[in-house]
């Protein structure tokens, strides 16, 4: 495209080429969206625009509505009309055309086509793909995985132009031996409370202010219990940058009056950002080791999966991307209350056979709740990846659910007070997930169905004795 009418370069040639690709990207993900593919006398045809009179999009006959946009800026159906070439989408917008590589489109039917939340994560790619600057990430949690990860971002982004070489984390601030903790971190290069012994980047900055961590950043990474979501994101919410993307590490779930609710999805509605999610045998102490393992990151934008694995990815930490994000974060969540079942076994002194019998058992509910609850894909070899048995095997056996739901096996103390002497600070996720999907099921009137899943919320939180996880596993309907 040349505003000026001038002739076209070698460069604009190939930025036409990849305006076409990206246009074709955009009609894929139509017929995908769609499923049976799109009658082409129906669909806007898309051309890269070539003049000042040209929107860039050819409406047909039969086409409905365009969305215009131009880098964050959108122009909506309501006023689509009126739009005739990018000179009147210029002055609607009230900006000056500054370079053709900030042009990006995206195109809506009234019936069918992109759903909004698709259009505005290309958008928001499309945004990235233009960034001139290195990209800014920030790590938003500071636990024992928040510092682990912290501290393979902090190693990669030295080495890759496409991203700042400072990484922002914000930290909850706390005294340890009379000092800060931000100040320890920033000044010996150590979480010394919830990953000791082990030395971060010293390009990772601690910063005790949630909004100063979050202000500019282009990238965002949650790492956080998953009951503090709701109040960090109504804390940043309108104080990120609206082109940017975030990426879940956070195993759980939250349950409200239609019942299951993703928090990849909480993170998505309040804050606007496409989020992709991070799931898979990692257990923080030996990811920060540098031991090898495996990970999976779940997306809805490919590209987007793909620009987090170059952030993520080392040699020992490997990371597979699959676009069935739903299922990777329900795998991250569910496989927490196996856990805890397959430490109320260990407490028993039932044996190996028992607890390979609640993996097994705890898997198929995994299994049975996610067809049941998620409204995308489940594609039963999602469970085959890191996230799904990998993870369970290594939670059910030296994660702090299985450890603390030992403990509670013969201790006689609540899981709140074991919490509180065996974690240093940290969370447990499984009994709270159990909270969660018991109340989801009881809604539901499914209680019957996953009896693992209920036994250990019943043991945990109503009394019931532990001896009854034995119970459940006799009359699983697995075994009917």
């Amino acid at each position: 495209m040349n505003i000026q009418g001038k002739s076209t370069t070698g460069r604009e040639n190939s930025m036409r080429k990849g305006r076409e690709v990206e246009h074709e990207c955009v009609i894929q993900e139509q017929q995908r969206v769609n499923g049976t593919g799109c009658d082409e006398k129906a669909v806007p045809t898309p051309h890269p625009p070539e003049s000042e009179g040209d929107t860039g999009i050819t409406m047909t006959a039969k086409s409905r509505r365009a969305i215009y946009c131009y880098g964050e800026k959108q122009v909506g159906p309501e006023v689509g009309k009126e739009i005739k070439n990018r000179t009147d989408m210029f002055r609607h917008l009230q900006i000056s055309p500054t370079g053709e590589s900030e042009w990006a489109w995206a195109e809506q039917a009234e019936t069918g086509g992109l759903l909004a939340g698709e259009v505005q994560a290309r958008l928001q790619r499309s945004c990235l793909a233009m960034a001139t600057s290195p990209l800014k990430v920030c790590i938003v949690g500071s636990g024992n995985w928040g510092s682990a990860v912290a501290k393979i971002i902090g190693n990669n982004v030295k080495k890759l132009e496409k991203f700042a070489s400072v990484v922002k984390m914000w930290v909850f601030e706390e005294t340890v031996n009379g000092r800060k903790l931000t100040d320890i971190i920033n000044n010996d290069h150590e979480n010394v409370k919830y990953l000791p012994g082990h030395k971060l980047p010293e390009n990772v900055v601690a910063i005790p202010s949630l909004s100063e961590t979050v202000w500019d950043a282009d990238l965002l990474v949650f790492v956080i219990p998953h009951q503090f979501i709701h109040r960090i994101c109504d804390e940043i919410s309108g104080k990120v940058p609206k082109g940017a993307l975030g990426i879940s590490l956070i195993k759980g779930i939250d349950e409200g009056p239609e019942g299951l609710k993703l928090i990849s999805n909480i993170i998505r509605e309040k804050m606007g950002i496409d989020i992709s999610v991070l799931m898979g045998a990692n257990a923080a102490n030996e990811v920060a080791a540098g031991k090898f393992c495996e990970t999976t990151i779940g997306c809805r934008v490919t590209e987007n999966g793909l620009l987090f694995k170059e952030l993520l990815q080392t040699p020992n930490f490997r990371i597979t991307v699959v676009d069935d994000a739903d299922t990777v974060e329900l795998c991250g969540a569910l496989k927490n209350i196996v856990a805890v079942g397959a430490g109320f076994c260990d407490g028993l002194r039932c044996g190996d056979n028992t607890k390979a019998a609640v993996i097994r058992l705890g898997l198929m509910e995994m299994i049975a709740f996610t067809r049941i609850f998620c409204k995308g894909q489940v594609s039963t070899a999602t469970f085959l990846e890191s996230c799904g048995v990998a993870d369970l095997i290594t939670t059910c056996y030296g994660g702090r659910n299985h450890k603390v739901a030992e403990a509670f096996a013969g201790a006689g103390r609540t899981i709140e007070e074991l919490e509180r002497e065996m974690l240093n600070g940290q969370k447990l996720q499984g009994p709270q997930t159990s909270v969660e999907v018991y109340r989801i099921l009881k809604q539901k009137e499914l209680l019957d169905k996953f009896p693992l899943f209920t036994a250990v919320y019943q043991i945990c939180y109503e009394g019931r004795p532990v001896q009854e996880m034995l119970s459940c596993l006799q009359s699983h309907p697995e075994h009917i």
